[in-house]
Formats: C-alpha cells, sequence, structure tokens
C-alpha cells in the first residue's frame, strides 16, 4: 500500500490525518487476518524514525525518506513524488522479484507512484481516490480554496493507469465514471467499516459525560474531525446561534465541543473557529479539544445528543458510523456518502444545503425532545452494525484477486501469441 502524505501512525483528526488513516490501518489489519501481508509505505515526516514498524502481525509501516521531514504542505508534495518512488524501488530491489502482488494507492499522490511502481514490478495497480478535485470544486465551502488543475489532470491519468478503481460507495463510483471517464466494469466499492470493538454503546451516556466533564442534563451538540471549510464547523456554530436567538432560555442547556485540530487551508488560519464563535457570542458554550485517540473519541460520541457533520463534500463519512456505532444520532449534510451511512428521520437527520436554519431546526428537536437522542440512538446503533471492516477486506481481497488473475491470464495469452 502506498500512503505518500500521511502516515497511518498519525494521529487522526490533525494536520492531513484524518479517515483515510483509519481506513488504511484497519483495512491493513483486517487484511493481514484473511492471509495478505501488507507493507505500508509513507512519507517520513520526522528524523530517527525506524525504517519499518510493525504496525500490527502481518502488516508493516515503511518510512521513506523524501524531502524535508518538516514543513511541507501536501500542495507542496508532488514535487517529492520522484524521490518517494526512487525510496520504494530500493525496498523493492533488495527483495525477490515477485515479492510484491498488488499495489493498493490510496489518494491522487500516491496513485503516481503506484503507477509507477506497478509498472516496473509487473503487477497490477488498485487504486482509491478517497476524495477528489473534481466533486470537491463542484461544492466548494465559503472561504475555501479550489484543488489545483494539476490534480485533476493527475486524477484522469491514475483513473487511466489504474488496472481496478475501488470506491467507498455507489455514489463515489458514478462520480468516478461522471467526472473522470472511469470503466464502470474495472471499479468497484467497497464500504469503509468501524471498529466495533473500540466505537460501541459502553456503559452509556451519562458515564460518559462523567468521564468528559459535562453536564449530565445538557444538550450536547458535538463536532468531531479536522478543523478546515471543507467539514462546515463554522455552520453548526452559526446553528446554534439560531437556536439562541429563537429560543434564549437554551444557552443554560446547550454544549458545542468541538473536537479536532485545523487542516488544509483550515490552517491558513487556525484561529478562525474561536473568533466566530466569539463574533456569535457563544465562546462559553464552545469547548474547543485537541484531537484524542480512538478510545477517548468514542466516548465523545457517546456523550454526545447529536454528532453534527455539515460537510460540503464526503466521501462515504467514517465520522458518522462511529457515531452511530456508539448510538448516538448523526444531523449530516445529504452530500457524499452520507445518505447511505445516515438513514434520514431514522438514525438522524440529513439537510439539502448549507442554511444554519436548516441545521438549527433539526437541532431543536433535540432540545424539545431529549428521549429522541435515544430513540434514534437505538436504531444508529443497529445501522452502524453493517459496517465492519471485515467485509470491507474482504470485497477489497475479491478485487485484489481479480486484478491478479486478470494480470496472469494476460501474460498467458502474451506468451502463447508469441510461441
Amino acid at each position: 500500500m502506498l500512503s505518500v502524505h500521511t502516515s497511518p501512525l498519525h494521529q487522526p483528526g490533525t494536520g492531513d490525518a484524518g479517515g483515510m488513516n483509519v481506513y488504511i490501518v484497519e483495512l491493513a489489519k483486517q487484511l493481514a487476518t484473511l492471509g495478505t501481508e501488507v507493507e505500508i509505505f509513507t512519507r517520513a515526516t520526522t528524523g530517527g524514525l525506524e525504517p519499518c514498524v510493525e504496525l500490527a502481525p502481518g502488516v508493516w509501516v515503511r518510512h521513506v525518506d523524501a524531502g524535508p521531514y518538516e514543513g511541507l504542505s501536501k500542495e507542496e508534495l508532488p514535487a517529492q513524488l520522484c524521490a518517494f518512488t526512487h525510496g520504494v524501488t530500493q525496498v523493492w530491489a533488495a527483495k525477490d522479484p515477485r515479492y510484491f502482488d498488488v499495489v493498493h494507492s490510496h489518494y491522487w499522490l500516491s496513485g503516481h507512484v503506484g503507477w509507477l511502481a506497478a509498472e516496473r514490478w509487473g503487477v497490477p495497480l488498485v487504486h482509491a481516490m478517497h476524495t477528489m478535485a473534481r466533486v470537491k470544486n463542484a461544492a466548494l465551502a465559503t472561504g475555501d480554496s479550489p484543488e489545483p488543475v494539476a490534480r485533476e489532470i493527475g486524477e484522469e491519468q491514475i483513473v487511466r493507469a489504474a488496472d481496478w478503481l475501488i470506491a467507498n460507495t455507489e455514489a463515489e463510483a458514478d462520480e468516478l465514471v461522471c467526472h473522470y471517464d472511469a470503466d464502470p466494469r474495472r471499479t468497484a466499492v467497497a464500504h469503509p467499516g468501524v471498529n466495533l470493538d473500540v466505537f460501541r454503546r459502553g456503559d452509556g451516556r451519562a458515564a460518559a459525560r462523567r468521564r468528559l466533564g459535562l453536564p449530565e442534563e445538557a444538550v450536547v451538540l458535538l463536532f468531531a474531525g479536522r478543523i478546515q471549510p471543507l467539514k462546515g464547523p463554522d455552520i453548526l456554530l452559526q446553528a446554534v446561534r439560531e437556536l439562541l436567538d429563537a429560543d434564549p432560555s437554551l444557552r443554560g442547556r446547550l454544549v458545542v465541543p468541538v473536537v479536532g485540530g485545523p487542516s488544509g487551508s483550515g490552517l491558513a488560519r487556525p484561529e478562525r473557529m474561536q473568533k466566530l464563535a466569539a463574533r456569535l457570542g457563544i465562546a462559553d458554550l464552545v469547548r474547543f479539544r485537541p484531537p484524542v485517540a480512538q478510545e477517548r473519541l468514542a466516548d465523545w460520541y457517546r456523550a454526545a445528543s447529536a454528532l453534527v457533520m455539515p460537510s460540503y463534500s464526503e466521501s462515504f463519512g467514517l465520522v458518522a458510523v462511529e457515531a452511530q456505532a456508539c448510538g448516538t444520532p448523526v444531523v449530516a449534510a445529504a452530500v457524499g456518502g452520507l445518505p447511505l451511512v445516515v438513514r434520514d428521520g431514522e438514525t438522524g437527520f440529513l439537510i439539502d444545503g448549507h442554511d444554519p436554519a436548516e441545521y438549527a431546526v433539526a437541532l431543536r428537536r433535540f432540545c424539545d425532545q431529549p428521549a429522541l437522542t435515544e430513540t434514534l440512538g437505538a436504531a444508529a446503533e443497529r445501522h452502524a452494525e453493517r459496517f465492519g471492516w471485515a467485509a470491507t477486506a474482504r470485497s477489497t481481497s475479491e478485487v485484489y484477486e481479480r486484478a491478479v488473475d486478470e494480470r496472469r491470464f494476460a501474460r498467458s495469452g502474451l506468451r502463447s501469441a508469441h510461441g
């Protein structure tokens, strides 16, 4: 596997680490249980790292030196792809030429390394986009920067070069076909999963609130994830202002935790959300918390009356599945994979568009009907059980097997033609 711009060892929710990190880690571990050994190549971002680290039985992370360890943004990494590719092929050169059977690249930067490596090794390339420039540019958040044309072109090239594409949802598969002219016959869908051992109801909402120091009777409206315009955390804060304007008495009941760190274009103004909260007059309600480990994140989910995801684009919406697995309903934008993840009116509410007033209407229901959290949360917990990583690994493994078989068949046909 290739993950150039973010390491599976990094803490999700900060910098460029997010759902893709979780995806790679959990998928790799499950593939290993199925008998597929996985080596994940990622760019070293600090000095002194071990060249190879065992993440789990059958899963290794290889750190590749490519460019300065620190200070490079994701947008600056294309200039380091040559050095990264060199590091990957050096590892391969020390092994049996048939050591790797498949290259699975994640995100477009990794796709270009994977394209070269797969051709060099004579193995199939399987690629997962995770996000796409043309999809993001079609739904830009206010104040966000468009993805560069170079990325769009790069993604086009990867779609043509890959033996197979893996999409998170049927909607993403359709976007690959629509925006990049992908071959639907070589585009598979493997839904991401959730670690049901970590993300579960546990000892309940009241206990989680005690551990986190939250009032037991409060209406807790949670945002969890990377803080950047794409994720729309500002919409939640504006919706809270709408709630207070309609009913000032709610001020004594609302708590709004924002758990995560600045990322992407959000790094340009890391204090933006704090300043917005102050400008809206709700700084006393909003609790900014840094990214936390999965076990602690599960407590934040359990403690919430609702998770709020006003994203402008989501290829899947892993955070929504995690929250639902903890028995917490979700109020989310009806974009990307979220309509698959959230059942409108049953496990939460889907909002068309990004009008804070529309979010306020949905959130007011949790204020007026405290029992709604438990009613929707019970259905959400049952719904989340569909999304296990073992199923993701089985679907992905089937794609690998087909890609390998097709490559072998093509070779045998070529030999026959020359025989």
